[in-house]
């Protein structure tokens, strides 16, 4: 899918990669602004884990025909999962490949936490997957990463603006309470969505629901191998979001509620 924003340039200056660090904050999102993934490299590395991992992936009635006419129409998608371990960025990619958003990968953003861009090597494929950092305040404190969340929020939104996908793990971190109940989601998700309908664009919400099934301990992550087992459950697509941040963060804890839900139903 090519990006269909009407300003975006064709060209763009590249810019040097910077450190990602939280004093170097503005440098890293001009960076990500203009980020390109290599989509022949996303799209293999996709294929390589849909091959390693087997998710069951089920559908909310007619989710799968809608998620499939979204991908088509170029709508961009605001893809919510929830957070159960560290396997979960590549059980989740194995499902979009074995899923109607294939032809979204090498066009999605991801979220993902600053220290997974510190080593060289594990940030090459962070980047080649997409991501762009979060300083998060239970890691730097609230007050310090105020001015870079706000700024790394208005790069969502300017990326949704461009056609372009993003994919969020709206609780903000790993579910080691219970993985059947969706935890406290932040209102970043909902400021995210608001800032992209103030630029003009109606992102539709997609709640995806993840499940490695029971838990003894959920303090425990799951292995590897426990984690090709994965069920996945796509919700039914939100059109219209609420017009206030803090209404939009509410809907999508209750609706991934709902995906998650399926996804244990589903196990």
């Amino acid at each position: 899918m090519e990006l269909r924003g009407d300003n975006p340039p064709r060209r763009l200056r590249r810019l040097p990669s910077p450190e990602v660090i939280l004093e170097n904050s503005d440098a890293v999102y001009d960076f990500y602004l203009q980020h390109r993934q290599n989509r022949l490299k996303a799209k293999a590395s996709y294929a390589l884990l849909g091959r390693r991992y087997h998710p069951r992936i089920s559908y909310a009635p007619q989710a799968r025909e809608q998620v499939r006419a979204l991908v088509q129409s170029g709508r961009p998608l605001l893809i919510a999962i929830n957070h159960l371990s560290q396997n979960d960025p590549y059980t989740v990619a194995a499902a979009a490949w074995r899923s109607p958003l294939r032809p979204t990968i090498g066009s999605v953003r991801v979220l993902a936490k600053d220290e997974l861009f510190l080593d060289p090597e594990q940030r090459r494929k962070v980047d080649m997957m997409g991501g762009i950092p979060v300083f998060r305040g239970r890691d730097h404190g609230l007050r310090a990463v105020n001015a870079a969340g706000q700024r790394m929020m208005d790069i969502c939104a300017q990326r949704l603006a461009r056609s372009e996908h993003l994919a969020i793990f709206p609780e903000g971190t790993c579910n080691g309470v219970d993985p059947t109940q969706v935890q406290a989601v932040g209102s970043g998700v909902g400021h995210i969505a608001f800032r992209a309908q103030k630029l003009g664009v109606q992102p539709a919400l997609l709640s995806l629901g993840l499940s490695y099934g029971p838990r003894p301990d959920p303090a425990i992550e799951p292995t590897k191998e426990e984690a090709k087992s994965a069920s996945f459950y796509f919700g039914n697509p939100i059109f219209d979001l609420p017009a206030k941040p803090a209404e939009i963060a509410r809907l999508v804890r209750i609706d991934l509620q709902k995906a998650l839900d399926g996804a244990v139903a589903n196990y």
